[in-house]
């Protein structure tokens, strides 16, 4: 699902850069290290970006004028080469709430270093993971391991939608905790692949 894409108009530093021609890629806008605020920023080097609903829940809470109710809707975003975005959206409608969570995961995208760090494989393919990254959300912890070729997504089918967006096409995953929490399992994984930034090895991408 895409929402509508307007002219843009940058009020960001960033987003300036971007639009005169100063920054090139989406790798420099990552490795300045700036907080993405805006979109569009995403939306300009990476126009092939998909996106996935996950989860949508309805919300309740009691105010002075009554019961209020919202719905919460987690999306990730992902280019199926190495870039993916988690985010999360609330609205009273649920259209508008999954607009929301896809403009947050766009502005959350992280770069997912990828590799071949199977000792059964040792390929020079970028099919998997250079190394072993554990990542946290609530209760749940996921721990992503490089596997070989032809091994697939070892895993549940919301970390499978994440890695498959990521990029990853083998891995054993473990999950530990209440992973029958979408929002948790699925920010869990999000969580381990953003760790393969941590360390550089050769052969990664």
């Amino acid at each position: 699902m895409a929402y509508e894409r307007e002219e843009w108009h940058p009020v960001t530093g960033l987003g300036k850069l971007v639009a005169s021609g100063e920054i090139k890629s989406i790798d420099q806008v990552l490795e300045s290290g700036r907080p993405i605020k805006e979109p569009q920023i995403v939306d300009a080097f990476l126009p092939d970006l998909e996106d996935e609903v996950l989860d949508i829940a309805m919300m309740q809470r009691m105010t002075d004028s009554g019961r209020r109710v919202q719905f919460r809707a987690v999306v990730i975003v992902g280019n199926r080469n190495g870039y993916i975005g988690f985010g999360q959206g609330k609205d009273v409608q649920v259209g508008d709430a999954i607009k929301k969570a896809i403009v947050k995961a766009k502005m959350n995208l992280i770069k997912v270093r990828r590799g071949c760090g199977s000792w059964e494989c040792g390929c020079d393919v970028t099919h998997s993971l250079p190394m072993q990254v554990t990542g946290t959300a609530g209760s749940v912890k996921v721990t992503l391991k490089p596997a070989p070729q032809g091994i697939g997504l070892v895993t549940g089918d919301i970390s499978k939608k994440v890695l498959e967006l990521a990029g990853i096409k083998d891995t054993w995953t473990f999950a530990r905790g209440q992973t029958r929490t979408t929002i948790n399992f699925a920010k869990a994984t999000f969580n381990a692949l953003k760790e393969t930034n941590m360390i550089r090895t050769r052969g990664s991408q």
